[in-house]
């Protein structure tokens, strides 16, 4: 670490924010470039509200092939008019024009699915002029294929669960000649938003429902219990008899905060408590996790202490036990997957790489909430919480993105545990846009096997609707191009006029933190960057031009509350009206209150809601209301 280069980054951002140099806002938000489908043979599916066509699937169905029966003909019908017939493959003539879904004979001999290339979600979509073929390995992959087909081909869209659109067209023409293999990047990908349900986390590709087994869209990943779980497994109320269960501190006094895991007996009591829970489970659940509770309050008995210093980690211990609570339940319940959380104390792997998981034991690895968010992951070592001089401006070693490095030598199975908001200041912007596609791109190339994101539903993010929907296609495709389904996204949510001003802010705000600080999940500061005044002056005309364009009335709602976190930004640094000159400033922070509310801005902190305007005091910045 050099004293000097830190030096020199802190010189280089006080003349940004100055504005003797500006800000480079050519952003890349990442991945290959967006090439629509072409047709080069016109195949046509229905013309002026008729078809020849007629969806056929395998003799012996089951559920979730019969939604994606469903979801085809819906759509196409409220596409074209036209409701397609549906018959059994032991009906079909060779000759007929024909959708065909599934994995059946047909598919079989005319465009097999290579199970090697598609996985059990991926699929093969194929045409020939006469059949259009949606194939899959698994049922849940044919309803996955045609989704994309319903969504690249025929241009509808779930930009969110109350923003669907659907184009209408009485002639539906689509490429005769397309032949497409799709696998998706994560095997395991959850991302809920506010309104989610069980349909809209089938079209979006979403398959960890955490508590709904979603058996109509082939189902879903589930829990028997997840998150915290030690204190079900362990319960405090041991506590009392058996003080030796829990965690050593320190200064040698025991506390109910962690759970001592090298204690034999506790594994005993945690497998049968987990035994139960699994019987009395109403889920078809498969997974059982290990997590700790939210502090760092670990064990420092001497056993523990003995095997984090043999294999170099404090992980070590929980590593240790999972594996043994895996082989302790594995004979009653073999298909059953074992996870628990890379978290905190935990978040590094062991340095001696003789410590395994099992098979069947899988980390689910939250290292990312140290990280800064508007640099690449594997650059910026900044880490959160540490508001040191060389930590915010020298050159750090990018320890998470070597942690995950590390913990898939020692898994064949890794999750990560993603929080892509400021959780102390949700209502401010966040910068993670640019870095989004770059860090799934890393994590698909180390193979980490599935990807949670966190933050989607229950907090009042900045721009979390967009957020939302860009984590979630880039789930699915780690190399999909984020700029095309951005602009998607802006000119439907917020409309087609106000789309450049949107972006155009979203590109200085971007830029503006990447040059002039960081960005963490738990960062306490109250500003999103630092800003010239220039670019003040330029962010304030732009939010007023999308303010005022010809918008809808549902689309000025969301881009005024969109606008909210700049006007959050500028009170807490008493910018503009807010500043203590303006003797009404009170009056603009009331103002701003009320705009929360009438958005439906509950928080400005996912840690609490916004209290009664009662108990406000309007000289305090929004910072304080919470």
């Amino acid at each position: 670490m050099n004293y000097l280069k830190a030096i020199i980054s802190l010189f280089e951002i006080i003349l940004y924010v100055t504005g003797i140099i500006p800000v480079n806002t050519d952003i890349s938000y990442g991945g290959n470039k967006y090439i629509p489908p072409a047709v080069s043979t016109e195949m046509v599916l229905t013309e002026n509200g008729k078809t020849d066509f007629k969806i056929v699937t395998a003799d012996e169905t089951d559920i979730c092939t019969e939604t994606a029966v469903k979801e085809l003909t819906d759509y196409i019908e409220r596409i074209s008019g036209v409701r397609l017939p549906r018959i059994r493959e032991s009906a079909y003539n060779s000759g007929d024009k024909a959708v065909i879904l599934g994995n059946n004979g047909i598919i079989r001999k005319t465009a097999p699915v290579d199970e090697s290339q598609t996985g059990s979600e991926g699929f093969r979509i194929f045409s020939n002029g006469k059949q259009l073929i949606i194939g899959s390995a698994g049922s849940r992959g044919t309803l996955y294929g045609v989704y994309t087909f319903l969504e690249e081909y025929l241009g509808v869209r779930w930009f969110t669960p109350g923003l669907e659109v659907v184009p209408e067209n009485k002639t539906v023409i689509i490429d005769g000649n397309i032949d497409r293999v799709v696998k998706p990047s994560f095997s395991i990908r959850r991302n809920d938003c506010p309104g989610t349900n069980d349909a809209y986390r089938a079209r979006t590709k979403m398959n960890v429902s955490f508590w709904n087994d979603m058996d109509d869209y082939g189902g879903a990943l589930t829990y028997v219990l997840w998150d915290v779980t030690l204190d079900k497994l362990v319960p405090d109320t041991l506590f009392d008899r058996h003080p030796e269960y829990f965690a050593q501190q320190p200064d040698g006094t025991r506390s109910t905060d962690h759970v001592c895991l090298s204690n034999p007996e506790v594994l005993k009591i945690a497998t049968e408590n987990a035994r139960k829970e699994i019987l009395a489970c109403p889920r078809k659940a498969k997974y059982i996790h290990i997590g700790q509770k939210d502090n760092t309050n670990y064990c420092r008995c001497e056993n523990c202490e003995k095997i984090y210093e043999k294999y170099g980690s404090v992980s070590a211990v929980t590593i240790i036990f999972t594996n043994a609570f895996a082989d302790a339940l594995d004979d009653e319940f073999p298909d059953f997957t074992f996870t628990f959380y890379a978290y905190g104390e935990t978040d590094s792997p062991p340095s001696d790489l003789t410590l395994r998981c099992r098979d069947n034991v899988a980390p689910v690895l939250c290292g990312l909430h140290n990280a800064c968010r508007s640099h690449p992951l594997t650059e910026c070592g900044a880490v959160d919480g540490d508001d040191s001089f060389l930590n915010l401006f020298g050159e750090n070693e990018p320890e998470t993105a070597e942690d995950f490095a590390g913990w898939v030598k020692i898994a064949d199975t890794t999750y990560i545990y993603d929080y892509t908001i400021n959780f102390l200041n949700c209502a401010q912007f966040f910068s993670n846009f640019e870095t989004m596609q770059q860090t799934m791109e890393y994590m698909y190339d180390l193979g980490i096997t599935g990807y949670i994101y966190n933050c989607g539903d229950g907090h009042e993010a900045a721009f979390n609707e967009l957020r939302n929907y860009l984590l979630r296609k880039i789930q699915w495709d780690v190399h999909c191009d984020v700029e095309y389904h951005m602009m998607d996204f802006i000119r439907h949510y917020y409309g087609e006029a106000a789309a450049p001003y949107i972006r155009e802010i979203l590109d200085i705000q971007t830029a503006t933190v990447k040059a002039t600080a960081h960005a963490f999940d738990f960062d306490w500061h109250y500003q999103s960057g630092f800003y010239s005044p220039l670019n003040i002056i330029k962010l304030d005309r732009l939010w007023d031009k999308a303010l005022k364009s010809d918008i809808t009335e549902e689309q000025l709602f969301n881009v005024e509350t969109a606008n909210l976190s700049w006007e959050y930004y500028k009170a807490n640094l008493f910018i503009g009206k807010y500043s203590f000159l303006n003797p009404f400033r009170m009056k603009a922070n009331e103002e701003l209150y009320d705009a929360f509310k009438e958005h439906n801005l509950n928080r400005v902190s996912s840690f609490g809601t916004i209290p009664d305007k009662s108990e406000i005091d309007f000289i305090k910045r929004p910072f304080n209301w919470k």
